[in-house]
């Protein structure tokens, strides 16, 4: 495989690996400007990896997978640094973040039992998550900010679950990259 092939793959693990180097920000030395690097980093990886996967013809459902697996790994850790830096935000909006991660957590299961493997719709609803999710971790771990704006990300999150569960529910069989519950109708 020629290194071009492997840049999406490359810029994947990257956000991967930026995750324990945001835990360890958080916990010894945290920095403003180092989380503005990783979440800017990570948040550019996310954008590129795909575009250049699709440019190059080799956006498979693996590497897509691949790719939620590592916006999982990536906003854990980063939830992680806000908690452990900026605790009275996260209590703030802790009944939201919990019906999200049960939200997650029953896409999961719900994706298995039907169709014996995750879901993996790349879905507009969830491209736009990360966008707020990126700006509320920017502003918060690199700027500060602790207002209320913080919740966006949250309510912005739970709506993408309940299309992702709505897609699910309408499929017959599995399928990746699904933009809407319009496209699964």
């Amino acid at each position: 495989m020629s290194i071009a092939l492997k840049v999406p793959l490359v810029l994947t693990a990257l956000r991967a690996l930026l995750a324990p180097v945001m835990v360890v920000l958080a916990i010894f030395h945290p920095a403003p400007w180092a989380f503005g690097i990783c979440l800017v980093a990570g948040f550019l990886s996310d954008v590129f990896d795909g575009v250049i996967a699709r440019r190059l013809g080799i956006a498979t459902p693996s590497l897509r997978r691949l790719d939620s697996i590592a916006d999982t790994v990536f906003y854990v850790a980063a939830t992680f640094a806000a908690w452990h830096l900026y605790p009275q935000v996260i209590k703030a909006h802790l009944e939201s973040l919990l019906l999200l991660a049960a939200l997650e957590a029953a896409r999961y299961v719900f994706d298995l039992v039907k169709f014996k493997r995750e879901a993996s719709y790349h879905m507009w609803s969830s491209k736009l998550w990360g966008i707020v999710l990126f700006a509320a971790f920017f502003a918060l771990l690199a700027g500060g900010y602790t207002g209320p704006w913080m919740g966006a990300p949250l309510y912005v999150g739970i709506a993408a679950d309940l299309e992702g569960l709505a897609i699910s529910w309408v499929l017959p069989q599995w399928q990746a990259d699904v933009p809407s519950i319009v496209h699964a109708l």
